[in-house]
């Protein structure tokens, strides 16, 4: 049963990609052209490399999401810690609440998003940032400690508001989609809309590969929160390099193993420190 259960999540996953895809693809070919196939060509190892690990991601991270998210929902529910009623919700229009979970959904990820990049935490996120041809199948890309804790963090504050489930599965649907098609190799910044939200060109500088993109641009749906807390940074659109400046092997595998790698490298020298 459990071999069905992870057969069937692979399954509902990769059905859920078939329609972005297509749609993604067909952007691509209708604003650059015979230049997407080169680019996507080009980007065939990248590609690869992340939906191997987006697979291992949903074998190994998707049974303790369910466990860990019914845990933490049963518990601030004995707790009494939602912050709002059903009924309190429930008294709003539906398109109110959506926009609250997607609203405050970004603020909370805008936050947890910035930690990523400081310190011990930065290894397991620059997984995601160590694509160097960047297409939508960049937003697959994540080693699976750091979809775990991003998964958590997210959906935990939300149900801490008491927002309804449905209202949560919304918010997780267009940050997945949505977080995806910012990947896209697009040189769009929206104009005077980019102000308000993300842009594939405003989160392709957040992916350079120089200091540029080291703290900035960290919303997906709304980029007034980088400008309210001063990391909105957008020349139009990017043409820099991208991918991280530290050596993170090539292939799923070498993908994994390198935070761990980091981990026990830091652990040795501190080891060496103390005994100075």
């Amino acid at each position: 049963m459990q071999i069905e259960a992870l057969l069937r999540a692979l399954w509902t996953a990769y059905a859920g990609l078939f329609w972005p895809a297509l749609i993604f693809a067909g952007a691509a070919l209708a604003f650059r052209g015979v230049e997407a196939l080169h680019t996507a060509r080009r980007a065939s190892g990248e590609v690869r490399t992340n939906l191997l690990l987006f697979t291992f991601d949903i074998i190994a991270v998707t049974p303790l999401l369910v466990l860990m998210m019914a845990s933490v929902g049963a518990w601030l529910q004995t707790q009494g810690l939602r912050l709002f009623s059903a009924a309190q919700w429930e008294a709003l229009p539906a398109a109110l609440v959506v926009f609250i979970a997607l609203f405050i959904g970004d603020f909370v990820a805008y936050w947890r998003h910035r930690l990523e990049h400081v310190g011990l935490i930065w290894p397991w996120h620059a997984i995601h940032h160590s694509d160097e041809r960047m297409t939508w199948t960049t937003g697959l890309r994540f080693h699976p400690l750091n979809r775990l804790t991003t998964t958590l963090i997210d959906m935990s504050a939300l149900a801490l508001l008491g927002l309804p489930i449905w209202a949560v599965v919304v918010n997780g649907m267009v940050r997945h989609y949505y977080g995806m098609f910012i990947h896209m190799d697009l040189p769009w910044t929206y104009g005077p809309l980019g102000r308000v939200f993300v842009s594939p060109a405003m989160h392709r500088w957040h992916h350079v590969r120089d200091a540029r993109g080291a703290g900035v641009n960290f919303a997906t749906l709304f980029s007034v929160f980088d400008q309210a807390f001063g990391t909105y940074h957008v020349q139009g659109p990017c043409a820099a390099p991208l991918g991280v400046r530290d050596e993170i092997g090539k292939g799923a595998f070498a993908q994994l193993v390198w935070p761990l790698r980091v981990l026990m490298r830091n652990l040795r020298f501190r080891a060496r420190v103390g005994t100075v």
